[in-house]
């Protein structure tokens, strides 16, 4: 047992170490108090230990009284700042602005800007404002180029998304949980509207997607697009799940009722000029619904446009010229009719 003897001692000595005494100040080891570091406590001279000290009375300074010099100064050098333009960097704003939007900008900064319209996930991603639009009376106003509703939630397959813009190709997103650019349906129609929006923020390159419940608005990315060359297409074979909108109009052949809803269209397809691939696809399809001829549809293109409608070849990407003799559109780059 002599192997036992320096545990003992040890035990010993951890007893006395921890023995309280309680004629001391100390609460753990009934050591002697004195002022600790920090302001309202004591230490104990044995243990350091620090406590609370229960006849400490905080003395708290009251704020300087308002003078009028310091706040003749704040008022100076606010007026530097909205002189010097420094509001303009708080919205992320530097360049790429018109004329009309720097003097709506200069009048909305005397009245001192809130905040801007617009939504993103700043989860997913970091990114200015990318394009201010003013009213007359300087209120802004949504910078929206087209929509998505999830109408329901019964995707069987076959469902895709189209971002299109002209000479810069045609972005795919598709029902299909696999594919890097697919999305997956949810619980949801609102779930379902989440996973094509951030499936979109992560791979377009022509547009944000701003999430409002089961509907999906789209703005540009780049100051340089034009609002009027986007083309939403959505191929939805199965039923109606997905409605596609833009500029009011809802883009769906099956909501396709006569003629004027027809003209309404190609007018919509037409604003800036071209005829994209998913653009003739969908007003194919709208054909198909009324038992429109190729005939009327050149003739309704020339009644808006004239014959200076270009469409974009599908093989080649390059614009096809409208022969109104012939009711259609050559590529002389492939020397097809398109």
């Amino acid at each position: 047992m002599a192997g036992f003897g320096g545990m003992r001692k040890g035990r010993k000595e951890a007893v006395d170490n921890l023995g309280f005494s309680e004629e001391g100040d100390c609460p753990r080891c009934g050591g002697k108090s004195q002022d600790s570091t920090m302001d309202g406590y004591l230490q104990c001279e044995s243990c350091n230990h620090e406590w609370a000290d229960p006849n400490h009375v905080a003395t708290k300074a009251p704020p300087p009284p308002p003078e009028h010099r310091r706040d003749a100064e704040l008022i100076d050098e606010f007026k530097r700042d909205m002189e010097s333009g420094r509001l303009a960097d708080l919205l992320g704003v530097d360049s790429n602005l018109t004329k009309q939007q720097e003097s709506s900008l200069t009048r909305l900064e005397d009245k001192w800007m809130s905040g801007m319209e617009g939504h993103f996930n700043a989860a997913v991603e970091e990114r200015k404002p990318l394009m201010i639009n003013f009213d007359d009376d300087d209120n802004l106003v949504s910078t929206e180029v087209a929509a998505l509703t999830i109408v329901s939630n019964g995707f069987d397959g076959g469902e895709e998304i189209r971002l299109e813009y002209p000479a810069q190709g045609t972005e795919f997103y598709c029902y299909n949980e696999s594919s890097p650019t697919g999305w997956k349906r949810g619980r949801s129609a609102e779930d379902t509207a989440r996973s094509i929006t951030n499936v979109i923020n992560r791979s377009s390159k022509l547009v944000y997607a701003n999430l409002e419940g089961n509907r999906i608005s789209f703005e540009l990315r780049e100051t340089h697009l034009k609002a009027e060359s986007l083309v939403l297409f959505v191929d939805d074979p199965g039923g109606t799940d997905i409605v596609a909108e833009k500029g009011g109009v809802i883009l769906d052949a099956r909501n396709i009722k006569d003629f004027n809803d027809y003209k309404t269209v190609v007018a919509l397809v037409l604003e800036d000029g071209i005829i994209s691939p998913s653009e003739d696809q969908l007003l194919w399809a709208m054909r198909q619904q009324l038992g429109i001829d190729d005939s009327y549809h050149v003739q309704i293109v020339m009644e808006l446009f004239g014959d200076k409608a270009l469409k974009e070849c599908t093989s080649c990407g390059k614009m096809a010229e409208l022969h109104p003799e012939y009711a259609a559109w050559f590529c002389h780059n492939c020397e097809v009719w398109c």
